[in-house]
């Protein structure tokens, strides 16, 4: 309800309550903008009347402004209010926003707030940065498949259809079919709270058991000559002689190295667990060198204001210099800075996977060698060439990092002389 000036009533009875300090007598009862009778008084008597009316008229605005100003401020709350009718016209951007959401509504175009709430979702759940990244791109990938559609307007047909596109067109392998699945699901049950039962009726591919690609002493031996010196050399030789997984080796950092009791702790390995393995003696002084080599990059850095380096789990909250302290550094530092993906800092990383596969696969074919090299079939190696040695096959499991000794079991195939022990029947002709 609102009075004759345009602002609610309340607003209005407020203002009338408030009356000027400065009207006594008569003056109170004179109405505004009424010029006092004219009398026969002194000139002294005329200028305190004109005074008197100048601070009445002077009190009256005073008293008039936190009004105005109350009338101010219920008018924007009232355009802030989802429920309250608008005061204020709309903005030039607040009509294009609306232009676009119906716009996305006309095409069916995912909304922009998608991917990001997935990637809050698993980060809520500490997912590690690739399997955020895998999901993401899954996710991107099959609103685009079916032609920018939202997937909270899709169903179990359409999941099915994206898995059958993978296997059948694409011909991905098993494991890529199953992360798919696993990304669309996690979709649906974690960030549109979908909980639906065709959710467990969507057809995962069945997976095939491969044996390892493993390189013979020899081959390992010609490899390892065929890497370039200095760090390539160093890594390769790391991952045959401890059974590191290739990010294992690159997250490396100096407090990890145990060169007293020849052995390296493996933080936040696969499956978020850490582990115990074996520090060969014949890598203690090139490792040492390397530490020389990185002490010097880090001292560089700290001389230019920088030298930090990514921390997890809020550690440089709880320890705010440990970031710049020579115990946190990598062992295999990265040659130039670069911005972490998710805080957006600027840092010196550890090398990139990328450029010791390209590195490990240059050497292979140098060496001749005919079998598809990568730095995991070093890790195969290791696992297989301890086994042959006599070594206990729960010793190779810890050291390993596998959860269940089946998995480690896989190795046992070299065991046996030719194919399983069996001599054929064309070597007794």
């Amino acid at each position: 309800m609102r009075g004759g000036n345009g602002l609610p009533k309340f607003v209005g009875m407020a203002t009338a309550k408030i009356k000027p300090d400065s009207k006594t007598g008569p003056a109170r009862k004179r109405k505004a903008g009424q010029t006092p009778p004219p009398s026969t008084a002194s000139k002294a008597d005329s200028a305190a009347t004109q005074t008197h009316v100048d601070d009445g008229r002077r009190a009256t605005a005073a008293a008039t402004a936190p009004a105005t100003a109350d009338a101010t401020l219920l008018t924007s709350m009232a355009s802030m209010s989802p429920t309250a009718p608008s005061v204020v016209k709309r903005t030039a951007a607040g009509e294009e926003e609306e232009e676009q959401e119906q716009e996305q509504q006309q095409t069916g175009s995912p909304p922009p707030k998608l991917l990001a709430r997935l990637r809050e979702a698993l980060r809520v759940r500490h997912y590690s940065i690739r399997t955020e990244q895998a999901y993401v791109e899954w996710t991107r990938r099959f609103i685009h498949f079916h032609g920018l559609r939202h997937p909270a307007s899709l169903g179990a047909s359409e999941v099915q259809a994206f898995l059958t596109h993978l296997a059948v067109e694409r011909s991905v392998a098993s494991p890529t079919q199953n992360q798919a699945k696993s990304a669309l699901l996690f979709l649906y049950r974690e960030v549109l709270g979908v909980q639906l039962p065709w959710l467990d009726d969507i057809v995962g591919a069945k997976l095939s058991r491969r044996l390892p690609v493993v390189l013979t002493p020899s081959e390992v031996r010609n490899l390892l000559s065929h890497l370039s010196g200095g760090t390539m050399g160093l890594l390769g030789s790391l991952l045959y002689g401890t059974g590191m997984r290739l990010l294992e080796a690159l997250r490396l950092r100096i407090k990890d190295l145990e060169f007293e009791r020849r052995e390296i702790l493996v933080r936040d390995g696969k499956g978020a667990k850490d582990r115990v393995t074996v520090l060969p003696e014949n890598l203690v002084l090139p490792l040492q060198a390397q530490l020389s080599r990185v002490r010097a990059l880090h001292l560089r850095d700290l001389e230019a204001g920088r030298g930090h380096v990514w921390l997890p789990d809020a550690l440089e909250v709880k320890y705010p210099n440990a970031e710049r302290q020579w115990g946190w550094q990598w062992v295999f530092p990265s040659t130039v800075h670069s911005i972490d993906p998710r805080s957006g800092a600027e840092h010196r990383h550890h090398l990139s996977e990328t450029s010791v596969q390209k590195a490990v696969a240059l050497a292979a074919r140098r060496a001749g060698i005919v079998k598809p090299c990568s730095p995991h079939v070093l890790r195969h190696s290791f696992a297989t060439h301890l086994l042959q040695a006599g070594y206990d096959i729960r010793t190779v499991q810890e050291l390993l990092g596998h959860a269940d000794v089946k998995t480690t079991m896989i190795y046992t195939h070299v065991l046996n002389r030719g194919g399983r022990g069996v001599r054929s029947p064309l070597d007794s002709m």
